[in-house]
């Protein structure tokens, strides 16, 4: 069986080539609901091989076919039957994938074909989602019209960290992954992207608000003071934050960056933590510091735990549901990094949240409805306390924030998923 889909990006096909060629086109291509995994990218298009995890410690094998490979126009992959663990040789009986590619009118034909023993309806969002990913990533870098840099990484091999790395470096750019609790050689490197910090979901005990309080001010800090010292070192200092800032409950009221700092725990760690960049403002650097809304991945956070709930037709609004959510999709927060990096009329705080919040009950509306499934079952406030204790549920869970996007809206930038159900949709397999 021979599955085929195709479409034409507005980019040259060297453009298009070279984005394919360069190491972090599979982590930005594998759809983010599939139970997969990127292990290793192939060195080369040529004959490199790459290695996906499956669940129960399986693994996909393809290797690239030499005989198939002529740049710019193809290359081809093909499932290799390596070891006992690579099990999808035999149960799927065969799949080679041709990647062709051809100039054409307003820019380039990107054509897959998959030859197959699996349903083509099986396969058909997936490559939706590919072809999508291809398009935004290019328009981004392209519109950008950044020089390449040189951008050090913490966290990154977090959710963010690690789709931002293969953005980055799909893009042409040079990423340098810093290594937890290092004091890290800084010359040489154009900015820093600081995300290493403890996740903050989990219940509010003594010891996780210390751990959550630990990995976030005094690191910042020590990168910071590395940033600041480093001869011939980066200009630019961006680092992660969070729309705690604002406190647990403000109401209707829309949030600016020029809002006030809100109560709780959140906000306390939130101004320290951004505090903590002050030596490398002080040492002249360029320094943003992204307070983060909820970030929508199938891949984690918040998304993959609702998941499996709204499938089992479970899900539904939180107690009364009027609560406002300000999300942001996976991809739209990348693209809030990578302006962060090149766009030198950003400073200070930003906040990385999509242009239309919307309340717990809309939100879990769109949930279900993307997921063809009802919503009928509210969740008491009872469920969220006992599992995150009443602190935790009151500054997570419960949290209410009108966050806008103010700073980015007023420089024109452009959201690739502005609205919930189109985010949600795109991470879940349904665009």
């Amino acid at each position: 069986m021979s599955i085929e889909h195709e479409s034409v990006v507005d980019h040259p096909l060297d453009d298009v080539w070279a984005w394919h060629a360069r190491q972090g086109a599979m982590r930005r291509l594998v759809p983010p609901w599939q139970p997969m995994k990127v292990l290793a990218e192939a060195q080369s298009l040529a004959d490199g091989r790459a290695v996906l995890g499956l669940p129960g410690g399986l693994r996909w094998v393809a290797r690239h076919d030499p005989a198939g490979f002529d740049p710019p126009h193809r290359f081809v992959d093909a499932l290799s039957a390596e070891g006992p663990t690579s099990w999808p040789a035999r149960v799927i009986g065969w799949w080679r994938h041709t990647h062709e590619f051809s100039a054409a009118d307003g820019g380039t034909l990107v054509h897959d074909q998959v030859d197959t023993t699996v349903p083509a309806s099986a396969l058909r969002s997936t490559f939706v989602y590919r072809h999508r990913q291809l398009a935004d990533d290019l328009a981004v870098h392209r519109d950008a019209g950044a020089k390449q840099m040189v951008v050090a990484v913490s966290g990154a091999s977090g959710l963010v960290g690690s789709a931002l790395t293969a953005f980055l470096s799909t893009g042409g750019h040079t990423v340098i992954r810093l290594a937890r609790g290092s004091v890290p050689d800084l010359s040489g490197v154009d900015a820093v992207v600081h995300l290493a910090g403890a996740p903050i979901a989990g219940r509010f005990t003594d010891a996780h608000k210390r751990a959550i309080r630990d990995s976030r001010i005094e690191p910042t800090r020590r990168l910071a003071e590395a940033a600041a010292r480093a001869d011939d070192g980066p200009r630019t200092f961006v680092c992660a934050s969070a729309i705690g800032f604002y406190g647990f409950d403000r109401g209707d009221a829309p949030l600016s960056e020029d809002s006030t700092r809100g109560d709780g725990f959140l906000a306390d760690v939130v101004a320290d933590w951004e505090a903590a960049t002050a030596p490398a403002t002080e040492a002249g650097l360029r320094v943003v510091q992204v307070r983060t809304g909820i970030v929508q991945s199938a891949r984690g956070g918040t998304l993959r735990l609702m998941r499996p709930l709204f499938l089992a037709g479970l899900g539904g609004r939180l107690a009364a549901g009027n609560q406002w959510l300000s999300w942001i999709g996976l991809d739209d927060l990348l693209d809030v990094y990578y302006r962060a990096l090149y766009d030198t009329r950003l400073s200070g705080p930003v906040n990385a949240v999509a242009p239309a919040p919307v309340r717990n009950i809309d939100y879990t509306k769109a949930l279900a409805g993307v997921l063809h499934r009802p919503a009928v079952l509210p969740v008491p406030s009872l469920g969220p306390r006992l599992l995150l204790g009443s602190q935790g549920a009151r500054e997570l869970a419960e949290a209410n924030q009108r966050v806008l996007p103010t700073k980015l809206e007023s420089l024109g930038h452009r959201f690739r998923f502005p609205r919930v159900a189109d985010a949600l949709a795109h991470e879940l397999g349904h665009g």
